[in-house]
């Protein structure tokens, strides 16, 4: 007799493969992400020098190795990335940062320094969101956006060359989020550094984020229209384009393709649009490795840019994530999109 936990997780695993199936169903069983698929890559051109790449915490708490900088040299260097988001959080849950999370952080930044001239180093700050009676950060109270700001502040004064903020979930809509964007972007506008956010995905069908918390428990998708209005705010905008459910890799490069062509819509020329590419090969429900894979990714940021707007100079990739993303990744973005 399976237990009601037992019962609960199975449901919510067959509401997920349900609702992705819908979403496939109402495009056509799938025609139509293979449609956005297709095209010619090449006519976007290749990297235009404003590619990113996630890495996580070790970097600043003095558990990096001197090898495991040389082959992040090595990766990096020439490659098209310019931004490293550096995990230097989590944030509290009032906001505030403890110092003591990144006590290499400086040597770190001298080892760019020396080994990547000309590549910007980011503090990666996140937090989950409270929403409701749920615990984490409250965005609609303007104690906790003061002290986002002060931690914000923190890592600039400790020599990083700008901001970048992961807060989730965030509910498509959310004024709490947008009123943290315009504090912080008060700071680095003054400090001339960078504010960059790590985004959800844009509804793939009109309305789907008024429903997608039902199957997620969390929210999925943002409205075009908010996500503009977060991309205004921003200096760099990265969509977390992966854990998508879909089971084919041609499926998901054209759900890529289409996620890029609305973000091309509505994020203004002078804001960096990054296109998350899944370096990672976990299997779960909401994830097939096999699927979404970085060639597919790539593909399909491609075929959008040249077909929506291939003249755009600020657009980029951005590959998540160092600890995860193996050689293939690697060689599948300089391949596909980077310097070879």
């Amino acid at each position: 007799m399976p237990t009601r936990r037992t019962a609960l997780r199975w449901l919510r695993r067959a509401v997920i493969g349900g609702t992705a199936l819908a979403v496939l169903a109402m495009l056509g069983a799938g025609g139509a992400l293979r449609a956005q698929y297709a095209g010619d890559p090449s006519a976007a051109g290749r990297t235009r020098g404003n590619d990113a790449v996630w890495l996580g915490h070790p970097w600043v708490d003095g558990t990096r190795t001197p090898a495991e900088l040389a082959l992040l040299r090595d990766r990096v260097r020439g490659s098209g990335i310019h931004d490293l988001y550096v995990h230097t959080g989590p944030l509290s849950a009032d906001g505030s940062l403890d110092p003591a999370l990144y006590p290499t952080a400086a040597a770190f930044l001298a080892d760019v320094r020396r080994e990547l001239p000309g590549v910007r180093v980011q503090a990666w700050l996140g937090d989950t969101v409270a929403h409701g009676g749920t615990p984490g950060l409250r965005l609609d109270d303007s104690a906790v956006r003061a002290r986002i700001r002060d931690s914000a502040r923190q890592v600039l004064d400790a020599g990083f060359a700008g901001v970048h903020l992961d807060l989730e979930p965030v509910p498509s809509g959310d004024g709490g989020f947008l009123r943290t964007l315009d504090t912080v972007r008060a700071l680095t506008v003054a400090r001339g550094v960078p504010l960059s956010a790590a985004v959800p995905q844009i509804d793939p069908l009109p309305g789907l984020h008024t429903v997608s918390h039902l199957p997620f428990s969390h929210p999925k998708w943002w409205s075009q229209r908010y996500f503009g209005q977060v991309a205004g705010r921003v200096d760099q905008i990265a969509v977390m384009a992966y854990d998508t459910a879909l089971p084919a890799s041609s499926l998901f490069g054209g759900y890529i393709a289409q996620q890029t062509s609305l973000a091309l819509q509505v994020t203004p020329k002078a804001t960096n649009l990054l296109i998350g590419l899944p370096g990672y090969h976990t299997e779960a429900i909401g994830h097939h490795g096999y699927a979404e894979t970085v060639p597919a990714a790539v593909r399909g940021a491609r075929v959008a840019l040249a077909r929506t707007d291939r003249d755009r100079a600020a657009f980029g990739l951005a590959l998540y994530v160092d600890f995860a993303a193996d050689p293939a990744d690697w060689a599948a973005y300089r391949a596909g999109w980077g310097t070879p």
